[in-house]
């Protein structure tokens, strides 16, 4: 299980932690969601749920589940948020839509703060405890 608190300046670090350790939880091709999320669901936290936050990181099954837990001052509609993709005309607004459209997700919101754990399915056939994909110095293989 990766359990790693985070703010705006470790946002790097922390995609990185969450990369190496879906690989090794065996995400195969679902580790660039299981990033992606994380990247969202992190980053959503330090800019509306005060700053800093923790991510939990860990596989049940054929699932990889990544939680996100703030202490900002919760979401108005969070059972609800992110259904509706935003107008293009609104500035930002798309990321707990992307997270979405890429796995489950249960919001527990209120006024001392939200989590959010999204479940990412694996992909039947991947290499469940592999080493990560290898990467040039721009993020592709």
């Amino acid at each position: 299980m990766l359990d790693q608190a985070f703010d705006a300046g470790s946002l790097f670090r922390l995609r990185a932690a969450v990369a190496a350790h879906a690989a090794a939880l065996g995400a195969g091709e679902a580790v660039y969601d299981v990033v992606l999320i994380a990247h969202e669901l992190s980053s959503n936290a330090v800019r509306h749920g005060g700053g800093t936050g923790r991510l939990h990181l860990w596989s049940d099954a054929d699932r990889i589940m990544c939680r996100v837990t703030d202490s900002g001052p919760g979401l108005a509609d969070g059972a609800g948020r992110g259904d509706d993709l935003p107008s293009p005309q609104v500035p930002g607004g798309r990321g707990l839509w992307i997270v979405r459209r890429l796995a489950a997700v249960r919001v527990v919101t209120g006024a001392s703060g939200t989590t959010i754990t999204a479940a990412i399915p694996i992909p039947s056939g991947a290499n469940r405890g592999g080493p990560a994909p290898a990467h040039d110095r721009n993020g592709r293989n």
